[in-house]
């Protein structure tokens, strides 16, 4: 897939799905899956999103995001997507609808068919919607497929559904809604070494800035390290009250884990499932103890998901 940061001209018919596409939800992927079945009409499959969260450029506040960017990339061009333009929404925020849809949608990038969701806005101060679009692309001729919510469980299927989910530790329900796990991949940092005293040596990671804060805990979870092999992971997001720590991270012990030393390496922790919230303890020993029991919790759940995983395939 090629993916571009400034909105350059195409040759030839495009099929684009319009949105800023948080976390890439079970409603979005029929946004996008329709753009991309159109390959097989002749069309190029391509996402118009943004490099930034509009709202956190409008409001200035902070983007909780749901995926980092490279996850979306990734998984954009998984769902069939074969050009991406990551727009700078600071530039094109006071662009009249009208222009937006004329310049940039059908004169740059030739659209044909157009795919959004029911919600979608555009234009400065959001004045188009999905249907002012649907007027604008009925008078020229073109394709506006406007796809209605999402529903799961009696509730719409949201990007601030997802992210509340997540920060009240019901990432087993995220995972569900996004068809993905929530979690990022960085570089593993030196610690305290505590836990290899304790005989749980864990690989340290500083909290992904961009993305949405954890409720603090111990999660299952399942660590991917730079070879590829994966293994279960008891991860606790938090400050570590018990060894008196005040700086949020998250660190994940690999109960099965033999190998050498990787820190400096990057490693990609997904979470699976919420364990129990982060408590202090009354010493060492107990919180040794609580993470015995939790990594028997973890290892659990683990093994049920990649039983089922297999079974699936």
């Amino acid at each position: 897939m090629q993916n571009f940061f400034e909105i350059l001209p195409e040759k030839s018919g495009t099929a684009i799905a319009l949105g800023y596409f948080d976390g890439l939800h079970k409603g979005h992927r029929n946004v996008i899956s329709l753009a991309a079945a159109e390959k097989k009409n002749g069309l190029i499959p391509v996402c118009f999103t943004f490099s930034k969260s509009p709202k956190s450029v409008l409001y200035g506040t902070q983007s909780n995001a749901l995926m980092t960017n490279e996850d979306k990339i990734k998984t954009l061009e998984r769902l069939g997507i074969e050009r991406t333009y990551q727009a700078d929404f600071e530039k094109i925020m006071n662009m009249p609808a009208k222009d937006f849809a004329q310049k940039i949608l059908i004169d740059t990038l030739k659209a044909e068919k157009l795919f959004c969701g029911f919600n979608y806005r555009y234009g400065k101060n959001g004045e188009g919607s999905a249907e002012t679009l649907k007027s604008f692309c009925d008078s020229k001729g073109i394709t506006l497929t406007v796809v209605p919510a999402q529903e799961s469980k009696g509730k719409i299927v949201s990007s601030t559904l997802i992210r509340k989910l997540i920060a009240d530790g019901n990432v087993k329900r995220a995972n569900e809604l996004m068809c993905s796990r929530f979690g990022f991949s960085s570089v593993i940092e030196h610690g305290k070494r505590l836990g290899r005293e304790l005989g749980t040596p864990t690989i340290n990671q500083p909290l992904c800035s961009e993305l949405v804060v954890p409720k603090f805990g111990v999660y299952a979870s399942i660590v991917t390290l730079e070879n590829g092999e994966t293994y279960c992971g008891v991860t606790n997001i938090g400050i570590k009250p018990t060894v008196g720590g005040n700086t949020p991270l998250c660190e994940t012990w690999m109960p099965k884990y033999s190998g050498g030393e990787i820190y400096g390496q990057s490693a990609d922790v997904r979470l699976l499932e919420f364990i129990r919230p982060e408590r202090k303890f009354s010493g060492i020993d107990e919180l040794k103890n609580a993470i015995i029991d939790n990594s028997k919790t973890a290892l659990k759940i683990y093994e049920q998901i990649k039983g089922t995983e297999s079974r699936q395939n």
